[in-house]
């Protein structure tokens, strides 16, 4: 299989990148910074780096023509910084553009690929408290979820080219090496970490072994098209993923972090953290995907041993149960 990617060197993609360099695959990467891709992915005879602006037109587009499947994780991240007017702007033009760019490339190719897998998240559907939302859900009204719509509807043109259309709503990856996780554990790991705000919110949570399977089973699997969400089928409350993590770890968790004192700090981003959606993965279900970690516990004593060293995160197709 090629594959094109944009958005490789963040977390999922780097190990999506592993993965698919594992099963063969041959992986073209828009970079902006070539020295930065070779730190982030390292060097492989069927991984080669092509130069570009994701979200300016540019010739890297004439690259998506003749390869069988095309991955877009492109955006900022949205804890880099503090949300000021220009950097939610950025948030949304890192999303939208490079999703134009990579739809008009496709397009315009002469021989198309054969699926398009469409990065999103679950802010999608907003501030929903405990409602179960399901891909049938419909989306929210908030920053992120107002970005989501208009990011999905960007890719919507490779759909009427005649492509297979895959949009994956991630929701909170946990994995040893960036994301969640890190930012949880070092509170907590000196005796200072507690729920955010009230604890009750719900995350919508993935192992970073599973979110990769599942970019690997939309790739494959002819019947996966149109939203997908990609989280594990057990979502838990704020308080409750926080005591895991100390009782795995020999922590108290009580000390809690108050909405205001959160909205003071980080400003509009912290409203973010203290809401949640219930997210369930119905269509993954409905077309038998297996999750290797659907439980959290156990997800957390694989990862907060790989974060101790004593074991690698597996994000092979085969690991997670989905080979082709």
């Amino acid at each position: 299989m090629r594959v094109f990617l944009a958005g490789a060197t963040g977390l999922i993609g780097h190990h999506l990148v592993r993965a698919l360099l594992e099963d063969g695959a041959r992986c073209f990467v828009l970079t902006r910074d070539r020295a930065r891709a070779e730190h982030r992915l390292g060097r492989h005879e069927r991984l080669e780096l092509i130069e570009g602006d994701p979200t300016q037109a540019g010739p890297w587009q004439e690259r998506c023509a003749g390869v069988d499947a095309i991955v877009n994780l492109a955006g900022a991240n949205i804890f880099e910084r503090r949300w000021s007017e220009e950097y939610k702007a950025e948030i949304r033009r890192s999303r939208v553009e490079t999703t134009r760019r990579l739809a008009e490339a496709v397009e315009r190719a002469g021989e198309r690929p054969l699926v398009f897998v469409q990065g999103s998240a679950i802010g999608y559907y907003g501030d929903r408290g405990d409602e179960e939302l399901t891909e049938e859900a419909g989306p929210g009204n908030d920053f992120l979820a107002r970005t989501c719509v208009e990011w999905e509807a960007a890719a919507s043109p490779v759909a009427d080219a005649g492509v297979r259309l895959v949009v994956i709503r991630t929701g909170v990856v946990l994995a040893p090496d960036g994301g969640a996780l890190p930012t949880m554990l070092r509170p907590i790991r000196f005796f200072v970490g507690g729920p955010v705000g009230s604890g009750q919110q719900w995350v919508s949570w993935i192992h970073i072994a599973d979110i990769v399977g599942v970019f690997r089973f939309a790739l494959t699997h002819q019947a996966c098209h149109g939203p997908i969400n990609g989280t594990a089928p057990q979502p838990v409350r704020n308080r409750d993923l926080v005591r895991t993590i100390g009782e795995l770890l020999g922590r108290p968790t009580f000390l809690r972090a108050p909405r205001f004192a959160l909205r003071l700090a980080l400003g509009e981003v912290a409203d973010m953290l203290c809401t949640g959606q219930r997210v369930l993965p119905a269509r993954l279900l409905q077309l038998g995907y297996r999750f290797r970690f659907p439980e959290l516990r156990p997800a957390l004593e694989q990862l907060l041993g790989v974060a101790a060293g004593d074991a690698n995160v597996q994000c092979s197709a085969a690991s997670s149960g989905n080979s082709p």
